[in-house]
């Protein structure tokens, strides 16, 4: 059995490029650094990064443009595939990259990179009011649980 299997999870180096194939998919490249700390024989700490450049196609791919940004973390989950082309120069060109499968965003920092622009949309409270999503209530944040015990065959799944 063979398998061809990369879980990465790092900071995006730069934004994500959202472009289309000729056949119309949406594919959006990025890359992603992660790093290493270990120490020598000497005792000292050492580090490392690495640069992974990472494809995404389809809906995934318009998620991604959209929402992460230079400095956001990300899982990236998917295959390694290597590719050769014949640059302008004339030289082959290798490229290795991975294909992601999946990629599940990272926790949201409060400053910096990585982060959404906040935008002013708005939206309906429980009251029918329309208010901006900045000024949510605070009641919003809390959970109502329900009065009755679930049963654990009453989950559909």
């Amino acid at each position: 059995m063979y398998l061809n299997k990369a879980f990465i999870f790092g900071n995006l180096t730069r934004d994500p490029e959202l472009k289309s194939l000729p056949s119309g998919t949406p594919v959006t490249n990025f890359s992603i650094a992660t790093n290493r700390v270990w120490k020598d024989k000497d005792g000292k700490q050492q580090e490392s990064v690495d640069f992974h450049n990472v494809v995404v196609f389809g809906r995934q791919a318009e998620t991604v443009s959209q929402y992460l940004r230079k400095g956001s973390s990300a899982l990236i989950e998917g295959r390694i595939q290597n590719r050769s082309w014949d640059g302008q120069d004339g030289e082959k060109k290798y490229r290795t990259e991975i294909v992601a499968d999946r990629v599940q965003f990272g926790p949201r920092s409060s400053g910096g990179g990585g982060g959404m622009a906040p935008t002013q949309s708005s939206q309906k409270d429980s009251a029918g009011q329309t208010q901006s999503v900045g000024e949510k209530k605070e009641e919003l944040d809390t959970i109502e649980y329900p009065e009755e015990d679930i049963k654990p065959g009453d989950i559909p799944f």
